[in-house]
């Protein structure tokens, strides 16, 4: 067994999307081949209704899958297929687009106001770009989580992790897709498909992924807001952590513990032709997806 080790950290960035949405951007609109086959990820935890309430209306997607997984709060979404839900606390809706859908996306908050959560974007291999759009809404019951004996607890969303297999199936990245969290000052170590491309994202408490002695971190360099730091590496809230290669990561959390999204899937490693929610593989393709939205003839 091979501890990955950990190739870079970067905190989240504030953005603005949709109708005027504050969020921050994990990663997204940058080197396509950097977390392939995954496109980007967005993490929009909001406190004040004002800054989401507009949510995000109506939009195309073609060639890709958005995968919505909501903490507090709830988003109701509609499309040009007629399809209506809501997605409530604990819940997710994974959103294959395929040859094209127009949607919108409403996010309400609950009686605090609280609006949280995080959408994730897999890119479609070439042979799969059009196909047929679908949706598999998964309820938050339907998600196991799994509590190992040492109190680590392990929602799994999708893909096979401690014997179990996730809800959510049929996912052409046959991606792995856990929400973890570890107990204060816990060496955890996880598996991970060696030949996958993996990510942690911490939204909650803190924790080193390096092999340290103790919680307290190791000497390493981090990037934010466009400089490089030298700086214990305690990573905390909204703090990316990419691996290398391996078939382990391992985690030690801090005092309050950690709690983060683990995430792989295998990289399709085909060209990327990309102009907002519209991924393509060449420039043609991507042409001819804005010409049929504009003509009308982008629903297939």
């Amino acid at each position: 067994m091979t501890f990955r080790p950990v190739t870079a950290t970067r905190l989240a960035q504030p953005t603005l999307e949709g109708a005027g949405v504050h969020l921050h951007r994990v990663f997204g609109f940058g080197d396509p081949a950097e977390a392939d086959p995954f496109l980007l990820l967005d993490d929009f935890r909001n406190d004040d209704p004002a800054l989401y309430r507009k949510g995000f209306p109506w939009h195309p997607h073609r060639g890709i899958e958005t995968i919505t997984y909501v903490l507090e709060g709830s988003v109701e979404h509609s499309d040009s297929l007629g399809n209506k839900g809501r997605l409530g606390p604990g819940s997710v809706q994974w959103m294959t687009a395929g040859s094209g859908i127009l949607h919108q996306e409403m996010p309400l908050g609950n009686a605090r106001g609280q609006m949280h959560g995080f959408q994730l974007w897999a890119n479609l291999q070439r042979d799969l770009k059009m196909t047929a759009p679908r949706y598999q809404d998964v309820q938050a019951g339907d998600i196991e989580t799994v509590v190992d004996d040492d109190g680590t607890a392990v929602r799994i969303i999708t893909g096979r992790f401690w014997g179990r297999r996730g809800p959510v199936d049929g996912i052409a990245a046959d991606p792995l897709y856990l929400d973890v969290s570890v107990p204060p000052n816990t060496r955890k170590v996880l598996p991970v498909d060696t030949h996958a491309n993996t990510f942690a994202y911490i939204f909650a408490g803190a924790g080193t992924f390096r092999d340290a002695s103790g919680p307290q971190g190791v000497r390493v360099e981090k990037e934010f807001a466009g400089q490089e730091l030298a700086i214990r590496d305690l990573s905390g809230n909204r703090t990316l952590v990419r691996f290398g290669t391996g078939d382990e990561i391992v985690v030690t959390a801090g005092p309050e513990g950690v709690r983060f999204l683990l995430v792989s899937g295998q990289p399709i490693q085909e060209p990327v032709a990309w102009h907002g929610p519209i991924v393509m593989n060449t420039r043609e393709e991507l042409r001819r997806a804005f010409q049929e939205l504009n003509n009308g003839t982008f629903i297939r």
